[in-house]
């Protein structure tokens, strides 16, 4: 039975479309939205398209952000000898909740998956084979997730990389396998990183 109109319908189905959002939360979120005010409703609809109009690629690290270099990149108090390779910027943010991660970031949007037809050149590889030619890059840790794809695509990047005389490490277990980054909680991502190994 249909309890609503038309609109309210589509705005529930636009907001459980989402990833992580059910019809319950959906509809929750559509009640929210219809009991704001014009001005909040116009504000919120405007930094959705903002964002999606403005944000792109980092030149440097592949990081989501709106301007050409994102700001880690940008900071001259980072540690650019040491880069960090994630699959998402999700992954990228999960560890500067840490606090402890002083090097900047690599992310390659998306894990080498033969099931799924994801091949090296799918995923931003090419990008961080390119920053390795710089003289300043002494490490490279690998913080894939612990998947079979995140595994596949942490070997494949050690085999990459090991012939460029650049230290290799991977982040240690802690992590559970199957586990996804962005999930794990700030204590658990520390000691994956401190406890990292040469590969």
């Amino acid at each position: 039975m249909d309890l609503y109109s038309g609109h309210f319908n589509r705005l529930i189905d636009e907001l459980a479309a989402l990833p992580g959002i059910g019809r319950k939360s959906a509809q929750r979120m559509a009640f929210y939205i219809i009991s704001m005010s014009d001005a909040r409703v116009k504000k919120l609809a405007a930094s959705i398209t903002d964002a999606k109009a403005n944000v792109h690629y980092c030149k440097i690290c592949q990081n989501l952000t709106d301007t050409d270099i994102c700001p880690i990149c940008a900071n001259a108090k980072r540690d650019h000898s040491t880069i960090m390779v994630v699959e998402t910027s999700q992954d990228l943010a999960a560890y500067e909740r840490t606090g402890k991660y002083e090097g900047i970031y690599h992310v390659l949007h998306g894990a080498i998956s033969p099931m799924l037809g994801i091949g090296p050149g799918d995923i931003r590889l090419g990008e961080l084979m390119e920053r390795l030619k710089s003289d300043e890059v002494k490490e490279v840790i690998i913080a894939t997730n612990s998947s079979l794809e995140g595994e596949t695509t942490a070997m494949y990047i050690g085999r990459l990389i090991k012939p460029l005389g650049i230290k290799v490490t991977r982040i240690a277990s802690g992590v559970p396998v199957g586990g996804d980054l962005e999930n794990i909680d700030e204590v658990t991502l520390l000691r994956a990183l401190d406890g990292r190994t040469e590969i």
